[in-house]
């Protein structure tokens, strides 16, 4: 029996509980850790108690949606206060118009927001109205982009790039949907000559891939494309839009999309989506100017604008606004990034970081990504290895075939430094 199993007994009675309703035990497949999940009983900051009595620090902050950690008090404070008026009105309200006064002040390609309750939905949605302005049809996506599980957007996620995703996924809904690698602007370029896009829809930083950034001039070379060929620029923020910075990647690059799709910070913790951009795009939603539905770009959901959700992200982006924790968030994630390349460098496993900001992955091969197709020759072996290393050492994230990590405003040097140690001491005991 490995340590594991010992200390993790209710758990593992949680897990066959679970697999008897629950298809795989689990809500959600990357949940499936190995060889069953821990069950939270509880998390405040960034430590996470299971059910067994266990802590382990966290690394994964709710999908990266918890900037701030687990139950920071100022979320805590405005959703008390706003629980006792309601939970969901169904009708208009403040708090709606409140965050997206909040992000229209700080996200620069936002003027005018529509919520969505996941930022699946708002990849739908904002595609959509990107087909609706221009008038075409045809989709670039980046190969291993995640967008969520919208049909025409879940295509050329994993390898081989360019098979089906999925069961059930109607081929048709993907006809209409090229693909080209991340930070190959020549690729993307080809593609765009030969087929009238609609949109190219980019990550700026590559979150799934475990944060590829971009080279020097990409994200202004499909900016320039986009120009060129009236296609529009689409950048989805769900990971980045609040974590590199009050104004996002978009801020942080110095890039302007012509819609940003949100989600994850946002919502302060509750479920959320968000598309944003120029009014002469937005205002196609409007069924006051656009009544004929042949004309308007439709949008709805019954949870938009919850107002939970929307008071939960008024504190969230007002305590972040001063960006202090972004300075402390981003000096804590080049000193792991930083420390983790040092113990790198001096070991006989080869590995690389990559990320910015607050944000670190791990790839166990020489080189360092540039893009997904690059991530192939990961030595998944290890990368399983090293996830069981740190499980045991109670640091936590996701996924065991993927490592990649936020660090919130909770995280200490004391924390990095002990994730620093666990991974020497994995790099100096593991053997193939």
């Amino acid at each position: 029996m490995s340590d594991y199993d010992q200390r993790t007994g209710k758990s593992k009675e949680f897990y066959h509980r679970a697999g008897k309703v629950l298809p795989a035990g689990v809500s959600y497949g990357i949940r499936a850790l190995p060889p069953y999940p821990f069950y939270v009983d509880r998390a405040k900051g960034v430590k996470v108690h299971d059910v067994d009595g266990n802590v382990y620090t966290d690394y994964w902050v709710g999908h990266g949606a918890l900037i701030l950690g687990h139950a920071h008090d100022n979320v805590i404070a405005a959703v008390s206060r706003q629980l006792p008026s309601g939970t969901h009105f169904g009708f208009s309200h403040e708090k709606e118009i409140e965050l997206a006064e909040r992000i229209v002040r700080h996200v620069p390609s936002a003027e005018l927001v529509r919520y969505t309750s996941s930022g699946t939905e708002a990849n739908m949605y904002g595609t959509r109205l990107a087909r609706a302005y221009t008038g075409r049809n045809k989709m670039l996506k980046i190969e291993g982009g995640w967008h969520g599980g919208y049909d025409s957007l879940h295509a050329f996620v994993s390898r081989p790039y360019g098979r089906l995703e999925s069961a059930g996924l109607n081929p048709k809904t993907l006809e209409d949907t090229v693909a080209a690698p991340y930070n190959d602007l020549e690729t993307a370029t080809k593609l765009a000559k030969e087929h009238e896009l609609a949109c190219i829809v980019v990550e700026p930083v590559m979150g799934a891939a475990g944060f590829l950034t971009p080279e020097p001039g990409y994200l202004e070379g499909l900016r320039e494309l986009c120009d060129d060929t009236d296609a529009l620029l689409i950048f989805d923020e769900v990971i980045t839009g609040f974590r590199l910075g009050m104004g996002g990647a978009q801020g942080y690059y110095g890039v302007m999309p012509d819609l940003t799709f949100m989600g994850k910070v946002i919502g302060g913790g509750f479920p959320v989506g968000a598309f944003c951009g120029s009014e002469d795009i937005m205002e196609l939603l409007d069924h006051n100017k656009y009544p004929n539905p042949e004309e308007r770009s439709a949008h709805g959901g019954t949870f938009t604008g919850n107002p939970v959700t929307m008071v939960a992200g008024c504190a969230t982006v007002d305590t972040l606004k001063d960006g202090k924790i972004h300075k402390h968030i981003n000096r804590l994630g080049e000193k792991m990034r930083t420390g983790l390349q040092e113990i790198f460098n001096e070991s006989k496993h080869p590995a690389s970081v990559t990320g910015v900001g607050s944000t670190f992955g791990i790839h166990f091969q020489k080189e360092k990504p540039s893009s997904a197709g690059d991530t192939a020759k990961n030595d998944l072996e290890m990368t399983r290895a090293y996830f069981q290393y740190m499980l045991e050492a109670n640091i936590i994230y996701l996924s065991p075939t993927v490592s990649h990590s936020w660090i919130s405003s909770p995280h200490t040097d004391e924390d990095v430094d002990a994730y620093l140690e666990a991974t020497e001491a994995f790099m100096k005991r593991y053997k193939p």
